[in-house]
C-alpha cells in the first residue's frame, strides 16, 4: 500500500485541512504515517502568519526531502499561496498548491510522479467566491474540528490572512449539518467549530445567516456531547451567544477572544475594532452570565510605536482580566502588509524581553486559573490512554486532566474530582461516568 505523511504547521483551521487532505488520500488507497517515517508522499500544510512561521514552513519542506528524496514532496497552505515561487525553487518540490483547488491534489501527486514534473496550481481569489466542501478525516474519536468557514475581510494592518486565504466564504448550513451527522456517527462526542474568521460566518449568503444559528442547529443533532468555538473576535460574540454559552449545558464554557494589545493608541494602529474598555465590558458582560467562562486569547508585543509605556499597559490589562491562557508572540514584519512600514519598529532585543516577561505573567494567571479547580469536580472529555495508562482528556474549560479509570474510558466524559495542579495540568480522581 502507498503511503502518505503529513506535516501541519500553524492554525485549528490547517489541522482541519490536514484531516480533509488525509482523506482524499484514504479514499484513493494510501495509509497514513507518521511525518518521521519513510513514506511515498509528504505533505507539508504551511503557515505565514510571522516570519518564524516562514523559515518553518522552509525548514519542514527540506526535512521531507531529505528523509525520502524519491519522494512525491507537496506544499500547500498558506505559505505556498503567498510564496510559490520561493517554495518552487527548494529542491525536490513536486507539487505546490495553495489554500484554494485542493480537492485534486492526489491526482497531481501521482501526475508529478508519473511525469517527475513539477505541477503548481496556485489561484487568485477572483473566482473564488463558494466554500470548498473537503470533509475531513480524524484517528481519534472524541474531538473533532468542523470548518464552516473560509477567508477574512478585517485587513488588521499586521496580518496576511486577508491575502492568504481570500473573501468570507460560509459553508452552507445543509452542508455543516451533514458534516456534524457524519461525525457524530462515527463515535465523535465534541465538535469545534473552526474558520478564519467564524464570527462572520453566513455574512455571505443568501438569504444571511448567524453564527449562532447555526450553534442552535448542531446543538439540536443526537450524540453531540460537546460544542466549542475555536476562536472568535470580540465583536462577534453577540448577546444570544452570551446567552446560548450560559444556558446550554453542552456549549462549553471557554472562549479565545483575541485581544492583540491592551493599549487603544496600538489597537488603532493595528487596525483592530475594538478598545480596551469594549473588550473590558465585553469580558464583563460573559462573566455576569457565566461566572466560570474561561477565556483565552492572543497577545502580540513590538508592535510598530509600541512604546514602553503601551506595554505596561498591555502588561496591566492582561492581569487584569485574568485570563486562563495567552498565546503570546513577537510582531514580525510582513511584506504587503501597512504595518511593515511604519514608523517605530521596536528591536528585535526588545521584543525578545517583553514576549519573555508576558509569557511570566501568562503562566502566572494560566496556573492561577488551573489552582481555582482544586477539590472541584470537572467534566472531562477523554482522548485516549497516556503509556501509564491513565486516562487523558480535557475539560470544558479547555485545561488537560489526568485521572486512572478501571474502565475503557476513550470519548467519554468523566466527572473528575481535581486533586493536585501540576504545570497547568489537572490531577483528579474519578468520581463517575457522566452526561450531558
Amino acid at each position: 500500500m502507498k503511503t502518505v505523511a503529513f506535516l501541519t504547521l500553524g492554525c485549528k483551521v490547517n489541522q482541519y485541512e490536514t484531516a480533509a487532505l488525509a482523506s482524499l488520500f484514504s479514499r484513493r488507497g494510501y495509509r497514513a504515517v507518521d511525518f518521521s517515517n519513510v513514506a511515498d508522499v509528504y505533505v507539508v500544510n504551511t503557515c505565514t502568519v510571522t516570519e518564524t512561521a516562514d523559515r518553518k514552513s522552509r525548514q519542514m519542506i527540506r526535512r521531507a526531502t531529505r528523509r525520502n528524496p524519491d519522494a512525491v514532496i507537496v506544499v500547500t497552505g498558506c505559505y505556498a499561496q503567498l510564496h510559490p515561487s520561493v517554495v518552487a525553487d527548494i529542491p525536490g518540490v513536486d507539487v505546490i498548491v495553495g489554500t484554494t483547488g485542493r480537492e485534486g491534489l492526489v491526482g497531481l501527486a501521482e501526475e508529478a510522479r508519473a511525469t517527475g514534473r513539477q505541477v503548481v496550481r496556485v489561484s487568485s481569489f477572483a473566482a473564488q467566491c463558494d466554500f470548498e466542501e473537503m470533509p475531513a478525516l480524524f484517528y481519534t474519536r472524541a474531538r473533532a474540528f468542523l470548518k464552516i468557514q473560509e477567508g477574512c475581510r478585517a485587513f488588521c494592518t499586521y496580518c496576511l490572512v486577508p491575502y492568504a486565504r481570500g473573501p468570507v466564504r460560509s459553508r452552507r448550513p445543509g452542508a455543516v449539518l451533514e458534516e456534524a451527522r457524519r461525525l457524530l456517527a462515527s463515535g465523535f462526542k465534541e465538535i469545534v467549530l473552526t474558520g478564519i474568521n467564524i464570527g462572520c460566518y453566513g455574512v455571505d449568503l443568501s438569504p444571511p445567516v448567524r453564527l449562532e444559528q447555526v450553534i442552535l442547529q448542531i446543538l439540536e443533532l443526537p450524540g453531540l456531547l460537546r460544542l466549542r468555538l475555536s476562536s472568535v473576535e470580540p465583536e462577534h460574540i453577540t448577546a444570544d451567544i452570551i446567552r446560548l454559552l450560559a444556558t446550554e449545558s453542552r456549549f462549553c464554557r471557554h472562549l479565545h477572544i483575541p485581544l492583540q494589545s491592551g493599549d487603544d493608541e496600538i489597537l488603532q494602529l493595528m487596525g483592530r475594532s475594538y478598545s480596551a474598555a469594549e473588550y473590558r465590558a465585553l469580558v464583563g458582560r460573559l462573566r455576569e452570565a457565566v461566572p466560570e467562562v474561561a477565556i483565552s486569547s492572543d497577545v502580540m508585543v513590538g508592535f510598530p510605536g509600541e512604546s514602553e509605556a503601551a506595554f505596561e499597559a498591555t502588561s496591566r490589562f492582561v492581569r487584569e482580566i485574568g485570563f486562563s491562557g495567552l498565546h503570546l508572540f513577537k510582531y514580525s514584519p510582513r511584506p504587503g502588509t501597512r504595518a511593515a512600514c511604519f514608523k517605530g519598529q521596536v528591536p528585535d532585543g526588545e521584543k525578545e524581553r517583553r514576549l519573555k516577561l508576558l509569557l511570566a505573567v501568562g503562566r502566572e494567571l494560566r496556573n492561577a486559573f488551573a489552582n481555582r479547580y482544586l477539590g472541584r469536580m470537572v467534566k472531562v472529555l477523554v482522548e485516549a490512554k497516556n503509556p501509564d495508562g491513565a486516562c487523558e482528556g480535557l475539560s470544558e474549560h479547555y485545561f488537560p486532566v489526568v485521572f486512572y479509570a478501571d474502565e475503557d474510558c476513550a470519548g467519554s466524559i468523566f466527572l473528575v474530582k481535581v486533586e493536585s495542579v501540576k504545570n497547568d495540568t489537572l490531577l483528579g480522581k474519578v468520581f463517575k461516568k457522566a452526561s450531558y
